[in-house]
């Protein structure tokens, strides 16, 4: 609030301290380039800007002029105002926010009156399929039959990236809807498909192959011996969760099935290693040999896909 010595008032209020800072400024140069004879007589001239729901003492300036003349001098104080009211409105605003955060209902009641679902993407996997009761998740059976109708002949097939902003719909989609269609037209770029897919398992919080596996499945490709890495290999996967093992188990037969297509969609196990391999099994935590750790990622998704009879069969196998 400004008030002039004609006895004019002005209020100018902001909540943004640079914009502050500029009226200030442009009042003290307006005062500064007035002729000295229309000068303001006043000893004293008081700014006091009111910011509510502040308590920050934002500056105290007394200024001069170049020409040091007592008579004229004038003092600019640029304060804002801070009573014990405030404070005793912003506790009541402290208060009842704490009430309302205590009284929230939790995750399990919202998602038990149905105004939150549980979410697929980003959701460990063994809580995906307790939700669905099953071993494999419905999303990742879905994916795989429209793959395999009409995406086995398609060049480049999950290596070629499919529009990320379709794909990113697709996972809002799965995430609020139970009923997915995945032959509906707006998902007929099967790209799309398959990027959801890898997007799926990518975004595991715990990969496929279980955190606790990784050194000892990177332990096992390094075998020398054939036969004796595949048994390794084999004894390794016998031992993961039921949800890994029935997913692992499905994903890979696809994915044979795809590298079967070689010779029309150009996707060798060499290739699909390289796609999947850093998606189906990582490190819990990175260290500097990344590059050595990608290539036994590699070699283990492809080893498993050129034995995965020897790997997933029956003992009897």
């Amino acid at each position: 609030q400004i008030t002039t010595v004609s006895g004019n008032e002005f209020l100018l209020q902001s909540d943004i301290d640079f914009l502050i800072l500029d009226w200030f400024h442009a009042i003290k140069n307006a005062i500064d380039r007035l002729p000295k004879e229309q000068r303001i007589t006043s000893r004293n001239l008081e700014f006091k800007l009111r910011r509510s729901s502040s308590i920050e003492l934002l500056n105290n300036l007394d200024t001069e002029s170049k020409e040091p003349k007592p008579e004229h001098r004038k003092s600019l104080i640029f304060r804002l105002n801070y009573s014990a009211s405030e404070t005793n409105d912003r506790n009541r605003v402290k208060s009842r926010l704490k009430k309302f955060i205590s009284r929230r209902p939790s995750l399990k009641t919202l998602q038990e009156k149905g105004l939150i679902k549980d979410q697929i993407f980003g959701s460990h996997l063994h809580l995906v399929c307790e939700h669905e009761k099953s071993t494999v998740p419905q999303f990742v059976k879905l994916c795989i039959e429209a793959v395999e109708r009409r995406g086995l002949d398609v060049d480049g097939i999950y290596r070629v990236s499919g529009n990320l902003a379709t794909i990113q719909k697709l996972r809002f989609v799965v995430n609020q809807e139970e009923k997915l269609n995945l032959d509906d037209s707006q998902w007929e770029d099967i790209h799309v498909v398959t990027g959801a897919l890898k997007m799926f398992f990518r975004e595991l919080p715990e990969p496929l192959f279980p955190y606790c596996f990784f050194e000892q499945f990177v332990e096992a490709i390094k075998i020398q011996d054939n036969a004796t890495r595949i048994k390794s290999i084999r004894n390794l996967v016998k031992k993961l969760p039921r949800p890994n093992y029935d997913t692992m188990k499905i994903l890979f037969e696809h994915l044979q099935k795809i590298a079967a297509k070689e010779s029309v969609n150009l996707m060798s196990t060499q290739s699909l290693g390289i796609v999947f391999g850093p998606t189906l099994l990582r490190p819990e935590k990175e260290t500097g040999n990344m590059a050595v750790h990608m290539l036994y990622q590699n070699q283990i998704v492809e080893l498993m896909l050129s034995e995965y009879s020897k790997i997933f069969g029956s003992e009897e196998d």
